[in-house]
């Protein structure tokens, strides 16, 4: 047992001791290295006084088109990633949702007055429609147009509702009071008359809409306003119009 624990002790002691020897090694390389290596001074970079400085988010929210701007009403709300493209108009109280795109590039695009677009829809509108309706594309007032819809050059009259995956497509018209249920498919040149709910694909008459629903319809549009405007002042106290007179003022050199 004396003679395995000698053993023992004289293995334990030539480990620890092989140990050290390559931890000192190590150092004493990288003291050589560090010492050997050239000394390199750091040169700031100045910024060039001339260049151009853009004032990039990662995606452009307002896109003009030769000489069509998108405008937008000041009490309107347009979610910070819509696009809007060429002749669109976004009227008094309306409202354009996370993710839509509205491509005004052939033909104009309004959005009227307390109407609202939801999150993910498409608008375009073409250069003629094969129906000699108007090509552009016309959401009057206290309309709803639910998520993921398409309407492309068609008319939709006051006071409707469009379902959530609806499709509108060219020369189509829904006329005042109408409700297109989800997942409609309006052809091209059809018409929804006043008062009548609508399905399917392609869409057809279902029943004559009841004076109760016709009154609840412009309420939902009046409703998504009102939600609308709880996002203008979203992490911001006192809305962004402030940052708009902090700008005004650095460009002007105003120190009030």
């Amino acid at each position: 047992m004396a003679a395995l624990a000698r053993l023992s002790r004289r293995a334990l002691a030539t480990t620890v001791a092989a140990h050290n020897h390559r931890i000192a090694y190590r150092s004493f390389s990288a003291e050589a290295a560090a010492a050997s290596a050239p000394v390199t001074k750091h040169i700031p970079i100045k910024e060039d006084p001339d260049r151009v400085k853009w004032d990039y988010r990662g995606q452009r929210r307002i896109i003009p088109l030769g000489q069509w701007l998108p405008k937008i009403a000041v009490d309107a709300y347009v979610a910070p990633n819509v696009v809007l493209a060429g002749q669109v108009t976004v009227y008094d109280g309306a409202s354009v949702w996370n993710g839509a795109v509205l491509r005004g590039d052939l033909n104009k695009i309004t959005v009227g007055f307390c109407s609202n677009v939801q999150e993910k829809c498409v608008l375009h509108a073409a250069w003629n429609s094969p129906t000699g309706l108007p090509a552009e594309t016309s959401i009057e007032r206290f309309v709803t147009i639910g998520a993921y819809s398409l309407l492309r050059s068609c008319t939709i009259e006051p006071e409707c509702i469009i379902g959530q995956h609806s499709i509108l497509m060219e020369g189509s018209l829904v006329e005042t009071h109408s409700i297109l249920e989800a997942g409609s498919v309006v052809p091209p040149g059809r018409r929804i008359p006043s008062g009548e709910l609508w399905a399917g694909n392609p869409a057809r008459f279902v029943r004559a809409l009841t004076h109760e629903e016709i009154v609840q319809i412009p309420k939902l549009a009046v409703a998504i306003n009102d939600l609308s405007k709880g996002y203008f002042s979203e992490f911001l106290p006192y809305s962004t119009v402030y940052l708009e007179v902090e700008k005004m003022k650095k460009q002007l050199g105003i120190s009030i």
